[in-house]
């Protein structure tokens, strides 16, 4: 986003919202204390004002409301207002309530139910007044640049189309300059050639330069960028990669500029720490707390049943497409098709038991130890067969991007709906895509959601689990 103002309009977005914040907290006091001046030296009192901020702080960063707030239309931006402030709300609940409790900073229910109420009103309130100046107001904090673009190829065309169909990122482009007139396929874009292009931008008075041109038109494209700088003209260099259709990463190796076709959150190596050390502490608590003493109740029902042994292991992709042993409660009777063929709705080989630990997700427990010894993760891409990562990537260009990441007991696909048997190559794609979009924008917070998400969806049901 492109705009003049944006830094400038974020914060005050962000200062008028603490403001309300704290204004409502001295009213509820207020009126619950009946007091005008002792709210100032009640020391008591003080570190619930930090709470509230702190709280309020951590919520919009969760929801991220406070970015892109000169594009977001009346909708969105209620709805994001409404989720932060819900989110607000039981945080502050559980926090206060539950944790700290009220008696210690001698505060009352009644005192954090007026306060969340007016902050809840006058909020609503605010947006509906920033929402109306912005809109009468939203052509001035733009800052529509005029600009032209060096180099008439497809990248060239590409980028007028982008611009032209995305005014809020700030730009007018004027024309198109290239030493090939044939190259620009609307001639009323054709501005000359490119040794024209700075004599045009000092005439017409035009900011910024896009050079789209090849790069085996490096010297030109040099000398094309002195000429701008002496000018006092930006120079914006557009690279030749018009075969990456999504945002890429870009990184600095000195003065080397080196594209990453997708960003991994999880090359960060504090990012996989926190990750490996959260699936230790859960996956230890899951064992200790909930298996050792479902394990014998499962174990004894399983043999009940069925002949065979406790366990079911399978060798599945790892990390690397490295192969692991994969650990499960067995939930079928003993067969020879269990390497390579996935169960069905009504699969005549799931026992009783075993329709119910899979319903129920229970026959993923001894998983935990995969994730304990550093073979799986919590939360990653389910592990497939060897026969169907063989199979589907040969099918799927995206498939073996996947296993970037540790295989999880539970993913971003499973709680999307992508579970279960995957009966033709477009529900698998469908996973991919789920598996790949994690890769792309994990976090910490997406882990804890996906996880919120699973235990949800067992406790509702699953139309997928069987």
């Amino acid at each position: 986003m492109s705009h003049r103002y944006a830094t400038f309009i974020k914060a005050i977005n962000l200062s008028v919202d603490y403001v309300i914040l704290n204004i409502s907290m001295i009213i509820a006091y207020l009126i619950v204390d009946h007091s005008y001046i002792a709210w100032i030296s009640n020391k008591n009192y003080l570190p619930i004002v930090l709470v509230f901020n702190l709280i309020w702080l951590l919520s919009a960063n969760i929801t991220r409301i406070y970015e892109h707030v000169l594009n977001k239309d009346s909708v969105k931006t209620y709805r994001g207002l409404f989720n932060t402030y819900m989110l607000f709300v039981s945080l502050i609940c559980f926090t206060v309530l539950i944790i700290i409790g009220t008696k210690a900073y001698y505060i009352t229910r009644e005192f954090l139910f007026y306060a969340l109420a007016l902050f809840g009103f006058l909020l609503f309130l605010w947006k509906l007044i920033f929402l109306s100046i912005r809109k009468s107001d939203r052509a001035m904090l733009a800052d529509y640049r005029n600009a032209v673009i060096v180099g008439g190829g497809r990248i060239g065309h590409d980028l007028y189309n982008f611009v032209t169909y995305n005014p809020e990122r700030g730009y007018k482009i004027l024309g198109i300059f290239d030493d090939d007139p044939e190259k620009v396929v609307d001639k009323k874009l054709y501005l000359g050639s490119t040794d024209h292009c700075i004599p045009y931008m000092l005439d017409k008075n035009i900011e910024e330069i896009f050079c789209t041109l090849p790069n085996t038109e490096a010297t030109k494209i040099e000398q094309l960028m002195l000429d701008a700088d002496k000018n006092l003209k930006r120079f914006k260099l557009v690279p030749e990669f018009f075969y990456i259709h999504k945002p890429t990463f870009i990184q600095n190796f000195g003065h080397i500029p080196v594209i990453s076709i997708r960003p991994e959150p999880l090359e960060n190596m504090l990012n996989r720490f926190f990750k490996r050390l959260f699936d230790i502490v859960f996956s230890l608590f899951i064992i200790i707390f909930v298996f050792s003493w479902l394990f014998p109740i499962l174990a004894l029902l399983i043999k009940r049943e069925s002949s065979g042994p406790v366990f079911f292991v399978q060798s599945r992709s790892g990390r690397e497409n490295r192969p692991f042993n994969c650990y499960k409660f067995r939930s079928m009777k003993v067969n020879k098709e269990s390497d390579k063929m996935q169960a069905t709705r009504g699969d005549s080989r799931i026992t009783k038991i075993g329709a119910f630990m899979r319903r129920t997700n229970l026959d993923e427990l001894p998983q935990f130890f995969n994730v304990l010894i550093g073979e799986m993760t919590v939360v990653g891409p389910r592990p497939h067969m060897l026969s169907h990562t063989e199979q589907y990537s040969q099918l799927i260009d995206k498939f073996m991007v996947r296993h970037f990441l540790k295989p999880g007991i539970t993913g971003w696909a499973q709680v999307n709906g992508h579970r279960g048997e995957t009966r033709t190559t477009e529900a698998m794609l469908g996973r991919i895509e789920a598996d790949v979009w994690y890769l792309e924008n994990w976090s910490f917070l997406l882990d804890l959601k996906i996880i919120f998400l699973t235990f949800w969806n067992t406790v509702k049901g699953d139309k997928n689990a069987f």
